[in-house]
C-alpha cells in the first residue's frame, strides 16, 4: 500500500515547484471539478508514459475515493522515478479546498 497524503497537506504543498498533483478520474468528472493545478492523467495514459516521464521529486495522485489512486501510486513507485508517492487519503469526494472547472 503506497502512503496517503492527507487533503490538507495536499493543499499546502500545491504551489512547491517539486510538487505535482495527479487526477486519474476520467476527464468528464476531472472537467466538472478537480483540485486547481492538478493534471488529468488516466491509469491507461498513465501505465503508457510512466517510464518516460521526468517526475517530480513528489507526486500525489488523486482518485474519486482513494482507491484507484493507490494503484497509480504503487505503479509510478515501481516504474517511475519519483522520489516519494502518495496516494490521496479519501479522493475528491475527502477534499474541502477550492475546486476548478474547465469550461
Amino acid at each position: 500500500m503506497a502512503p496517503e497524503l492527507h487533503p490538507d497537506d495536499v493543499e499546502s504543498r500545491l504551489d512547491d515547484e517539486d510538487f505535482t498533483l495527479v487526477d486519474i478520474r476520467d476527464p468528464e468528472a476531472y472537467e466538472q471539478g478537480h483540485v486547481p493545478g492538478a493534471e488529468n492523467l488516466t491509469l491507461e495514459e498513465l501505465e503508457q508514459i510512466v517510464e518516460e516521464r521526468e517526475w517530480n521529486d513528489t507526486v500525489a495522485f488523486l482518485c474519486y475515493v482513494g482507491k484507484s489512486s493507490q494503484q497509480a501510486a504503487r505503479f509510478v513507485e515501481r516504474y517511475g522515478d519519483a522520489d516519494d508517492v502518495y496516494s490521496v487519503a479519501g479522493g475528491i469526494d475527502a477534499w474541502d479546498g477550492p475546486v476548478a472547472t474547465e469550461e
